[in-house]
């Protein structure tokens, strides 16, 4: 086995499979080099001279400049790299259509057929508060019909927040609307809305918007005698109604899967993040919807993903999303290049440019078909959609299953337990985290640095996401773990 990978064949760096040590003669596509100090696994190596002030490029692209002169066999990380992001920048359109390859026969699944027309992979029974100050009744409530569900509703969850009252403006907005785009959610089978009744998100405003359907109930604390009787009685009828709805088999391309990394490591675009690529290409070919978030973590890659928007009037959208986050952290005083996190960085990721690129591997090459703000819905899918929404992982996640995703796949080379309103699949980008966190990990990508062909692991993902949405619980399902929460941006009262 190979001690090293380089991506591209430009680039000046090659990636440690394993810890290098120092002294160590090395090999490379002809090069030969001697490392100079040990090299953690995930740590890029030199593979030639690079002058100071010197473009680095990893992936075939740049990920930063020289600050020092680098010898071939030096270890190349913060100490000798500095980024080059800066503000926003000025984008011209210049399609690319790439070509994906055969996606193979479309797999089906067992979903739900929902009366509006939309698909779920679950029957759950959601609580959703539209202010922090009931999110205790909510877990009680959740919690007391839980132990009487009858076959076929999956659960009962209290989806808690701490927001929804003494907020202003968008700010309320993006949180009406973010609760709003979730109550819609096809994976629900009923929704309870829970208010208190002097909250700035008021229920009336909630109802306005999502109407009376068969499926939505709404409580009111203030107004209830007692408030967890009447919401045992509204769950019960609730519950009820989800019980007469049973999967029946699906086609693959109406699934909509986010797209998410989180801890990421050195490996992470070269293994985890290049499956869900490939993954993404297929669910595309089929017609299906790949969703892409965590705007900030495309700065610097934003190019060759932006040029694969299927028109002009969906590049332009890119950019603005794009630029808009830049002009947020500007405006905050804030660089906004102040990413990788320190798990990032230990894992061997350098800037902010060199995530991103190995973030936007998720997307594969799929063609960018839709563009659509934080809380909106996706409105037609076929191809790869990108959500405007921080890289922050619970945020991001939620603001995927509100974009309408069925479920989300969740490359990590750290390891959290993080779970979401919907199912969150785990892929491991390295075997040593799959291995330590088994009650985390669904799927080791891993396995790409010790001989497995990508295309078994392909299969082997495709069979798990199907498994998923034909109800086979995550192992964050299994641990209990939902998380929510809300992309907060103005004044506290």
């Amino acid at each position: 086995m190979t001690s090293l990978i380089r991506i591209h064949p430009t680039d000046q760096v090659a990636v440690a499979i394993a810890p290098i040590p120092a002294g160590a003669i090395l090999t490379v596509e002809g090069l030969t080099i001697t490392t100079a100090v040990e090299i953690p696994a995930g740590h890029k190596v030199a593979l030639v001279p690079i002058a100071v002030g010197e473009s680095i490029r990893k992936y075939g692209a740049p990920i930063g400049y020289a600050t020092e002169a680098i010898a071939p066999g030096a270890h190349v990380h913060s100490h000798n790299v500095k980024t080059t992001l800066g503000g926003t920048e000025v984008y011209t359109y210049a399609p690319a259509r790439p070509v994906l390859p055969d996606p193979g026969p479309e797999p089906t699944f067992r979903g739900f057929r929902r009366p509006d027309g939309q698909v779920g992979i679950r029957n759950e029974i959601w609580i959703i508060p539209t202010v922090g100050c009931v999110n205790k009744t909510a877990e009680k409530l959740a919690a007391d019909a839980t132990a009487t569900l009858p076959p076929g509703v999956d659960a009962v969850v209290a989806l808690t927040h701490p927001f929804g009252c003494s907020q202003l403006g968008d700010d309320l907005g993006r949180t009406r609307d973010l609760l709003i785009a979730l109550a819609r959610h096809p994976n629900a089978g009923g929704v309870l809305v829970l208010g208190l009744g002097c909250e700035n998100n008021a229920i009336a405003g909630m109802q306005a918007a999502l109407g009376q359907p068969a499926h939505v109930r709404y409580l009111g604390t203030q107004a209830a005698k007692d408030e967890l009787e009447e919401g045992r009685l509204l769950l019960a009828d609730l519950i009820a109604h989800a019980a007469t709805t049973t999967r029946e088999d699906l086609p693959a391309h109406v699934l909509r899967v986010g797209l998410k990394c989180g801890g990421s490591d050195g490996f992470s675009g070269i293994t985890a993040n290049a499956l869900l690529g490939a993954f993404s290409e297929r669910l595309a070919s089929w017609h299906g919807t790949p969703v892409l978030t965590e705007v900030p973590e495309m700065f610097g890659a934003e190019r060759p993903l932006l040029a694969r928007c299927v028109t002009d009037d969906l590049f332009q959208a890119g950019v603005a999303m794009i630029n808009g986050f830049k002009d947020y952290y500007i405006a905050r005083g804030q660089p906004v290049h102040e990413n990788p996190s320190p798990g990032n960085k230990a894992g061997g990721i350098t800037t902010l440019e060199e995530k991103s690129l190995g973030c936007v591997q998720k997307g594969g090459g799929a063609p960018v078909v839709e563009v659509i703000p934080y809380a909106g819905r996706i409105a037609k899918g076929g191809g790869l959609v990108l959500v405007a929404a921080p890289g922050n992982d619970i945020v991001s996640v939620t603001a995927l299953a509100a974009a309408g995703c069925h479920l989300v796949l969740f490359t990590t080379g750290r390891g959290t337990p993080l779970g979401g309103p919907v199912p969150v699949v785990k892929v491991a980008s390295n075997s040593d985290l799959a291995q330590r966190k088994p009650g985390w990990i669904d799927l080791d990508a891993g396995q790409l640095l010790t001989g497995t062909p990508k295309a078994v692991l392909l299969e082997e993902l495709t069979a798990l996401v199907m498994a998923t949405a034909s109800g086979q619980a995550t192992k964050a399902e299994l641990r209990g773990q939902r998380d929510l929460a809300i992309f907060k941006d103005g004044v506290t009262l």
